[in-house]
């Protein structure tokens, strides 16, 4: 056998393993720094991206209530009392514009405007218009900057979604949560910078399906990925030792993991091995930090009752609410909640009446319930959806029901704490709320400002991939300020 043949022969190894060999003094060193939980000057090592903000902060947390599916900002917020002129008749031509329209209703003969059949009502010192359906949001309107002018290029959920998310239509990129445990890490030692949490889906709801990669870390490294936690069972999966197994035994383990998982990263010097022995970490820790995170035993009544009697119930859209605040206040620095069942194409007026009073009382007393506690200061709370509904209906029309299809012209989002100016509706939209034609905001200028409160430098914080700097706002984005206290 020629010796070359031989595996052992120095000639038999490939360019790539001869770099990543040579590579693993990095890794080793990256390794390292993991392990090691504090540097000498008492400082985390393994340091995010960021050393230093790159402007004072006026927000530490975000806790993002993300209505999946498109609310309709007509029945909601966008009060159109001039409407009621136009029932039935077709959204004119001069308005629409030529604008694309989904094929759910572009085969209709006809596209009838189809005012709400809910009443507004005139809340707070600015008497902002807020549908009937949200009696609690409307009390707490003054603390609120509600932004009627909400724009997206994607009309359909899955891009609209993603785009809003990652800042990118197409799969792949980091989430914001990603980007921002990446950009600021946590101080949150024994929970995870960005955590999601789903809420349970009301019976009969209309709802799209969600997929993981839209809290997932894209490029970046997988420990800066969301953590999704359920409401049956573990928390987290695997999280509980199996049966013969006691935290002493789990923690040898684990040591025996750490030492192969270093001895392969000394091979191979792929930086994911020590993403996965971090990640290995930070699930043990979990195991002290999330019961005690999740037992809500030791909340005052008077808390419980705000929330409402769901508050009890895990896995409600209440119960997420009032975790989101747990978490802000152990220092986690992103939590998304996630309610599905927006997507109201037909049957609008049943299925919101059912579905508003859910997001209604809990998003309110979460706002209240930080307010209270002086946390609302550094504290940014966002809700809102993909995109908006049409003014025309989808579907039959009669005087009492119709559906409504998707529309990424203008939509509603609303914004408190966190440095946001509240007491403001920000932006104007046609009569027919289809045309933002007062402050338009689009989602990467929302992307932009969030980034903003939290100290961020939109187009500073980036991440080098396949040849490029790539960022959350893409090439785009700009701060609206006005959204701020100066």
């Amino acid at each position: 056998m020629s010796p070359i043949q031989h595996g052992s022969h120095p000639l038999r190894e490939t360019r790539r393993f001869f770099f990543a060999r040579n590579g693993a003094g990095i890794g080793t060193a990256a390794l390292a720094s993991l392990l090691q939980s504090d540097s000498v000057a008492g400082q985390p090592t393994d340091a995010p991206a960021l050393s230093t903000l790159h402007h004072s902060s006026t927000a530490k947390h975000v806790i993002w209530l993300f209505m999946a599916d498109g609310p309709s900002q007509l029945d909601l917020f966008d009060y159109k009392p001039q409407l009621a002129e136009y029932f039935d008749k077709d959204l004119p031509e001069s308005i629409r514009n030529g604008q694309r329209i989904t094929t759910m209703t572009s085969g209709q003969s006809r596209l009838p405007c189809a005012p709400s059949v809910f009443s507004f009502s005139r809340r707070g010192q600015q008497g902002a218009w807020v549908s009937d359906l949200l009696p609690e949001i409307g009390s707490i309107v003054d603390d609120l900057c509600i932004v009627k002018t909400m724009h997206t290029e994607a009309i359909n959920h899955d891009p609209a979604i993603t785009y809003i998310q990652t800042g990118s239509q197409l799969p792949g990129r980091p989430s914001m949560g990603a980007w921002l445990s990446y950009g600021l890490g946590s101080p949150a030692k024994d929970l995870p910078a960005f955590v999601v949490l789903h809420s349970r889906i009301p019976g009969g709801a209309q709802t799209q399906a969600l997929f993981s990669r839209l809290w997932g870390s894209g490029f970046l490294p997988t420990r800066h990925a969301g953590v999704s936690l359920r409401s049956n069972g573990d928390p987290v999966l695997y999280l509980s030792n199996p049966d013969g197994v006691d935290g002493g035994t789990r923690r040898t383990m684990l040591d025996g993991l750490a030492a192969l998982n270093q001895q392969r990263l000394q091979t191979v010097g792929d930086p994911e091995i020590a993403s996965r022995i971090a990640q290995y970490e930070m699930a043990f820790r979990m195991q002290t930090s999330v019961p005690e995170l999740t037992d809500i035993s030791d909340e005052p009544e008077s808390v419980l009752e705000m929330y409402g009697p769901e508050v009890r119930e895990p896995g409600t859209f209440a119960y997420n609410c009032l975790l989101a605040r747990r978490l802000a206040e152990r220092g986690v620095p992103f939590t998304q909640v996630f309610l599905r069942g927006w997507d109201h194409h037909g049957g609008l007026p049943g299925s919101i009446r059912q579905l508003a009073p859910v997001s209604d009382r809990a998003s309110a007393a979460l706002v209240k319930d930080l307010k209270q506690r002086g946390m609302l200061d550094d504290t940014l709370v966002v809700w809102g959806g993909e995109f908006g509904r049409t003014v025309y209906s989808q579907g039959t029309l009669t005087a009492e029901n119709y559906g409504r299809d998707h529309h990424p012209r203008n939509f509603v989002m609303w914004l408190a704490g966190g440095g946001i100016r509240g007491g403001q509706v920000y932006g104007e939209t046609d009569d027919f709320s289809y045309n933002a034609v007062e402050n338009p905001v689009h989602i990467h200028d929302l992307n932009a400002t969030i980034l903003h409160a939290l100290g961020i430098q939109h187009e500073q914080l980036t991440y080098r991939f396949q040849g490029r700097d790539f960022r959350l706002t893409d090439v785009h984005g700009t701060v609206v300020s006005d959204l701020l206290h100066s």
